[in-house]
């Protein structure tokens, strides 16, 4: 099977073009593959004539989205048509990555696949819904899969970012414990990519972030302790770190549509936090 990738040379791109090595995987990026080129992107798509497109690519700087709207609805609404159009005019299966900033974040419970989804308060995620919808309406054989909390190889990522910070120069650390959601590993979303792909008469929206849920503190602990590392860490509010961009409180997502189609669940969020830190820093000793 040939897969093409859009943003192959972002965190999750390197994790599918290194696990998915069974397949031809073909990844793209700029400045060769500008997904708001609709001509150039089909040109790509239709030379390359995958069996299946893996699209990445995205404005994902949720505060840049902010203040440079423009530029996110470019890449994450028409970009995403641009690409959509191209596979079905060249009768490619798509597999789109969205967010669960589609979600508002104020339900009191983790948001299905079946949920509505608006786009929430964030330009982020209202370009992201609206490029969901250009999927939907431009190529009908596609698969949306809405990750969220990712971390993977090479980052940027929470992991990455709390375990610089514990350097030893920092006496506490104060982490967010009021906004949950569900730490995903870009390696678990890529095998769950696999069975998709193994899968080609599945269609729709699909949720693969990792089970359990955690907030953002703790999920720093977490990672400190698996890390072997000393570092005190204490909750506060999100009010506590105005940002641009409002986070949802409520990012866990349900993975309903895996149970229905008869796919394995996803590993446990603190198994594969543990797999990847032992994976990503080998000279801890994990």
């Amino acid at each position: 099977m040939k897969i093409l990738l859009t943003g192959g040379r972002g965190m999750l791109g390197r994790t599918l073009r290194a696990e998915l090595s069974e397949f031809e995987v073909i990844p793209t990026d700029l400045p060769e593959a500008d997904i708001t080129d609709e001509h150039g992107i089909n040109e790509v798509i239709r030379d390359c004539a995958p069996d299946a497109v893996i699209h990445c690519a995205a404005m994902t700087a949720v505060d840049k989205c902010e203040t440079e709207r423009d530029l996110a609805y470019s890449l994450n609404a028409l970009g995403s048509a641009n690409v959509a159009s191209a596979c079905c005019r060249n009768g490619i299966r798509l597999i789109a990555i969205s967010t669960d900033y589609v979600f508002d974040g104020a339900s009191d419970r983790p948001y299905t696949e079946f949920d509505h989804a608006g786009g929430g308060h964030t330009v982020y995620g209202r370009s992201k819904f609206a490029g969901e919808e250009m999927i939907r309406h431009h190529c009908p054989n596609h698969v949306i899969a809405r990750i969220s909390w990712l971390y993977g190889a090479g980052g940027p990522s929470f992991v990455h970012t709390m375990l610089k910070l514990a350097d030893g120069t920092r006496p506490e650390l104060k982490v967010v414990s009021d906004q949950i959601g569900n730490p995903t590993s870009t390696l678990a979303v890529a095998r769950k990519l696999r069975e998709i792909l193994n899968r080609p008469e599945l269609t729709g929206t699909f949720h693969m972030t990792c089970e359990g849920e955690a907030s953002w503190y703790d999920f720093a602990q977490e990672i400190f302790l698996l890390a072997g590392v000393s570092q005190k860490v204490l909750p506060c509010s999100t009010a506590d770190f105005p940002r641009p961009a409002p986070r949802p409180a409520n990012s866990r997502l349900e993975k309903m549509m895996l149970r229905l189609s008869g796919l394995a669940p996803m590993p446990d969020w603190r198994q594969a936090l543990a797999e990847f830190l032992a994976k990503e820093f080998p000279e801890k000793g994990l």
